[in-house]
């Protein structure tokens, strides 16, 4: 930004002499660390909400008398993980385009993306709703669970499948205002579903005594709540243009939409795929070994969730300054993201070294388990600093709308730097080899999107 003594002066320059001076593109939009944190600690707050609603759910549901629930919606939720982070593109794609337009002072069609989203949104919504019953069959032959579990993991389904159009919705709106650089409306919509839904889920599981169902209820109803904060946010924007069929609709237009949200779609799946398999295999090496694993993994997306707060702002910026043609700004931009990743993933790994006891006898009880936590949480750490770098990565390719990129790079280092070496590890009994495989995996990700920035800040590409 311009500091208003400065202003004065050019002004003056210019009425005095009559010169036409050019003000350089760097001081209009260079990605400043105030307006990088801007967005950052917004997403931070946001992102932070989600395991503290999760945590609250989990108490809640911990208490009731009847452990099978707890169970059940556990497995539930499993399936929705994969159900809707598939259509993640909805968020991600959306955040990108945004951003882009933006950048290029299209206002108009920053409008007719969201559109696009919530008309993709909705229609892919009500195809799951009028599916779910096919749905619900196939994923839990998938799951194993006991017939008490089943029975509550298939009410809890049952009801959270209702609120589909409007959680797919809600990611377009999401993605919206992140590419408008509006990360405090976005903390609005999280904030207001993850509120409504402990109030909700604590009057359905003990007042009204509805069990796994009630727990599904109140998570779709605060779906809706969180649609109904967007489009209040979205009925104060003025002005804004009426959405036209013919823009909506432009071939050309939906295609690249399409094209990109395939590519992420793609690397999602890939991205779910392998932390289910790394759980999955874990639960072949014992029971002990899948529990300490699953607390080393909750650690890893705890400071995920504050790590894709830059991720995210990283999105909003590089879509911008890409759309303004800013390559000093990108290289500046993903350089202050990358370092502020390491930071939260150093302050993390700091906080674990420091107090490893009481954090982990936090999280449990049984001394086997500690024993455990305390011989492979190095890997955990080796994995969040080189992590941290892909997060990063993954949200400055997001906002650059390089969806193929990003297909490429995780297709790459899930087929070649995890699975191989995971089905290594799980056949001769390692648990080390596992976790060296999450590691290896990570590696693959940051050498895989390096390249690739690089080619892009130089204008290679």
């Amino acid at each position: 930004m311009i500091e208003n003594n400065a202003f004065v002066a050019l002004i003056s320059r210019i009425v005095n002499s009559g010169e036409i001076i050019a003000v350089p593109q760097e001081t209009a939009s260079t990605a400043s660390l105030k307006r990088f944190l801007r967005l950052t600690i917004p997403n931070i707050l946001s992102n932070v909400t989600v395991p503290l609603t999760g945590l609250a759910d989990t108490i809640m549901l911990g208490h009731l008398p009847d452990v099978s629930i707890l169970a059940g919606v556990a497995l539930g939720a499993v399936i929705f993980d994969y159900v809707y982070w598939t259509f993640g593109f909805l968020r991600m794609g959306t955040t990108g385009l945004t951003a882009q337009a933006m950048g290029r002072r299209d206002q108009e069609e920053v409008f007719h993306l969201l559109y696009r989203g919530l008309l993709i949104g909705g229609i892919i919504g009500l195809s799951i709703l009028i599916l779910q019953y096919p749905l619900m069959k196939v994923a839990f032959a998938l799951l194993s669970g006991s017939p008490d579990v089943e029975a509550a993991g298939q009410a809890y389904f049952s009801a959270r499948i209702w609120a589909a159009p409007a959680t797919l919705c809600n990611f377009a709106f999401l993605g919206w205002y992140l590419g408008r650089e509006e990360s405090h409306l976005a903390l609005y919509m999280t904030m207001v579903a993850n509120v409504s839904n402990v109030i909700l889920n604590y009057i359905f599981l003990y007042l009204f005594h509805l069990g796994a169902f009630g727990a599904g209820l109140g998570t779709a109803i605060s779906q809706y709540f969180q649609l109904v904060i967007a489009l209040l946010i979205f009925r104060s924007k003025q002005p804004r243009p009426q959405p036209s069929r013919q823009t909506l609709l432009d071939r050309k237009k939906l295609s690249h939409m399409l094209r990109l949200n395939i590519d992420i779609l793609i690397r999602t799946v890939c991205l779910i795929s392998a932390f289910a398999i790394f759980t999955n295999f874990g639960a072949k090496l014992g029971t002990v070994v899948l529990a300490a694993n699953s607390i080393l993994l909750r650690f890893l997306d705890i400071a995920a969730y504050f790590i894709d707060g830059a991720a995210f702002a990283t999105e909003s910026l590089a879509g911008i300054f890409y759309g303004e043609r800013n390559r000093a700004a990108l290289r500046k931009l993903l350089m202050q993201a990358l370092l502020l990743g390491e930071l939260f993933a150093l302050g993390f790994i700091v906080v674990i070294a420091l107090w490893p006891e009481p954090i982990f006898r936090g999280m449990t009880s049984h001394d086997n388990v500690i024993a455990l936590l305390r011989e492979y949480d190095y890997w955990f750490m080796l994995a969040l600093i080189f992590g941290a770098v892909a997060y990063i990565y993954d949200g400055f390719f997001i906002g650059l709308t390089r969806g193929r990129t990003l297909r490429n790079a995780m297709l790459i280092s899930f087929f070649v730097g995890f699975l191989p070496w995971a089905i290594l590890a799980v056949r001769s009994n390692n648990n080390h080899g596992l976790w060296a495989s999450l590691v290896v995996f990570m590696v693959f990700r940051d050498v895989t999107l390096f390249w690739p920035s690089r080619k892009l800040i130089e204008g290679k590409e």
